[in-house]
């Protein structure tokens, strides 16, 4: 293995009217940091308004950053406007602008948009207008509201989906100079865009894992309503591409690849680190080295908290030959949220104006926790009463028909999860009973009222001989 590359992911901005050049607010990274927010950083010491378009085209390699805590807004973005390689890092935050290009006039330009966290709001999205573009995401979200195009009018497009999610309302991919590569990230289009998404990924426009994964595409399946692309190694990695584990022992585990000819034996090099450019540049390979041309699929290692590791497994399908690399996969190591279960939901009734019962929560943790019960809604203020907040296992009291919702919320001090319970509380056990969803009337209940009685008895020797069945054979319907 001469070299691990990682691919990167671009994001196409949609197409909106270019105000004059004239108009435009340009980055000149004057200032004493990249903050979007410092003034000093864009020409004329102004910052953007939402009225505002924004240039990011100077000087060569610039970034311009926007991080946890700032919330800005533009007219149109461009980034990497002129014939310089510039970048926008998103990595909390958010921007909102009503549209973007990546990559815009000159053919000699490269805009970069690199997101690991935060949100990115716009309308439109190009990634390589007439220049080159590429978005990068690691994480963090993308809302268009209308287009993702990739490329753009005669440039080049390249999104690199790592991780996060893209929202869309459709994917147009113009030409065979636009690349979409996803990993662990997810394109979530609206509607029903199967047809038009299956023949760039029959083109070798939309690929998984470079090439080394498979692409799952489906329509009101994951998401309801809407389109959903995503990819899955097809070394089947264990752990999951991108999760989060506890730190400790970690076992690596994966598929073999079937070897070039049936019977020879299939060996793997597996490589393990938490430094990304020594799995990258492969400049000292003995160093993160596990395991070297053996049969096995699986190792363990050691891992510690808040860190994220790299590894990647070559398999030699064939004796003596080179082996085919694989791609890069990641973890992150971290304390893990407690786990909320509120218990199931709940249909029951008013007994003398009140019912009382049992909230029986399951929280999980390594750490110690604590919990909190809450009234997210009621039919009145008041309406519920719990009787220990801080007990996981407590009851509550409710004093009026209708819905109420229940938060637990668990915390170990650095991370919490949540959960909700819906109880809802109708008048009569009869009422209660037919909410359900797999609840049947009982053959012979005339009236309704969940039993068979001297009632139903009254009402079918009241109709006894009755028959209402058409007396003509041509009925019409006035």
């Amino acid at each position: 293995m001469f070299k691990k590359m990682t691919c990167l992911i671009t994001l196409v901005l949609p197409l909106v009217l270019l105000n004059s050049a004239s108009a435009q607010i340009l980055w000149d990274a004057g200032g004493f940091d990249d903050l979007w927010t410092t003034a000093a950083n864009w020409v004329d010491d102004t910052l953007p308004t939402s009225i505002d378009p924004v240039s990011i085209d100077d000087p060569e390699n610039a970034h311009c950053i926007i991080e946890d805590g700032i919330d800005v807004e533009c007219e149109t973005l461009r980034v990497g406007n002129g014939g310089t390689t510039t970048n926008l890092d998103i990595t909390g935050g958010s921007l909102t602008a009503t549209g973007a290009y990546i990559g815009v006039d000159s053919t000699a330009g490269h805009g970069i948009m690199n997101i690991s966290g935060g949100l990115f709001s716009t309308g439109s999205l190009q990634i390589g207008w007439a220049g080159t573009g590429t978005l990068n995401m690691t994480g963090g979200t993308i809302e268009l509201n209308d287009y993702l195009i990739i490329p753009g009018r005669t440039g080049n497009g390249t999104v690199n989906l790592n991780a996060g999610t893209i929202y869309a309302s459709e994917l147009r991919m113009t030409s065979e100079l636009g690349l979409v590569d996803i990993t662990t990230g997810t394109l979530i289009l609206d509607g029903d865009n199967i047809e038009k998404v299956q023949p760039f990924i029959d083109d070798g426009w939309i690929t998984a894992y470079n090439g080394q994964g498979k692409l799952n595409l489906d329509y009101n399946v994951t998401n309801e309503g809407k389109t959903t692309l995503s990819a899955t190694a097809l070394l089947d990695p264990v752990p999951a591409d991108g999760a989060t584990l506890a730190p400790g022992e970690v076992v690596l585990s994966w598929t073999m690849l079937d070897p070039l000819l049936p019977g020879d034996p299939v060996t793997v090099d597996v490589y393990f680190t938490d430094d990304l450019d020594a799995l990258l540049n492969f400049t000292d390979p003995a160093s993160i080295t596990l395991i070297s041309n053996q049969d096995v699929t699986s190792v363990a290692v050691q891992t510690q908290p808040k860190k994220r590791y790299y590894w990647a497994v070559d398999t030699y399908v064939f004796p003596g030959i080179a082996p085919v690399y694989g791609p890069i996969f990641s973890f992150t190591v971290d304390n893990l949220p407690p786990r909320a279960d509120a218990g199931a939901d709940i249909a029951t009734w008013l007994l003398d104006g009140t019912r009382t019962g049992n909230l029986d929560a399951t929280v999980t943790d390594e750490e110690a926790t604590s919990v909190q019960w809450s009234v997210v809604s009621e039919p009145n203020e008041g309406t519920a009463v719990i009787e220990n907040s801080n007990a996981e296992d407590t009851s509550v009291t409710l004093s009026a028909v209708g819905q109420y919702v229940l938060q637990l919320e668990a915390s170990d001090g650095e991370y919490s999860g949540s959960d909700t319970v819906t109880i809802n509380v109708y008048n009569d056990s009869c009422q209660a009973a037919k909410s359900l969803p797999d609840y049947v009337p009982i053959v012979g209940d005339l009236n309704g009222d969940c039993k068979v009685d001297d009632a139903d008895m009254a009402l079918l020797e009241e109709n006894w001989l009755k028959e209402n069945s058409l007396t003509e054979d041509w009925y019409k319907i006035e």
